[in-house]
């Protein structure tokens, strides 16, 4: 269907179809479904194709990344700009974790932007669904390293 709208694909790898993949894709296909919300990336829909036997995630195009543009020596951020980026990844970490879900890895590069000033949390590969009634131990070793606390 063509819709004029320029979208962002995702290509999900598969190792083989092995199971562990195919539970994994899956898992984050699930999770993204179950979010929605201004302050997080929307999956638009799935994609497939026969010739490369891939699977592509399609998301709204959007313009820039938080490590990206704090790394630019051109963009200065204001604090009223600090703060709204905050209220925005607050808001949206919120939603997250009331549909349980845990994100697992919050960082620049997965904090995305558009033009317009909109802040969207990204990349849910490594979000697992929690239940706070339920207590089951979770992993430790699930973290970027640079932001390893």
């Amino acid at each position: 269907m063509v819709t004029g709208k320029t979208v962002a694909l995702k290509k999900v790898r598969f190792d083989n179809l092995e199971p562990e993949s195919v539970k994994f894709m899956a898992r984050k296909v699930l999770i993204l479904r179950r979010l929605d919300h201004p302050n997080v990336v929307k999956l638009e829909g799935l994609v497939t194709s026969r010739i490369s036997c891939s699977l592509y995630l399609v998301f709204r195009y959007m313009e820039h990344d938080l490590a990206g543009l704090a790394a630019s020596p051109a963009v200065k951020f204001t604090e009223p700009q600090v703060k709204c980026y905050m209220h925005q990844l607050l808001s949206g970490l919120e939603h997250c974790q009331n549909r349980g879900v845990l994100h697992r890895d919050i960082k620049g590069s997965n904090l995305l932007i558009d033009d317009g000033g909109v802040h969207r949390i990204a990349d849910f590969g490594l979000a697992m669904f929690f239940d706070p009634n339920r207590k089951h131990p979770m992993t430790s070793r699930v973290f970027t390293l640079w932001y390893r606390a």
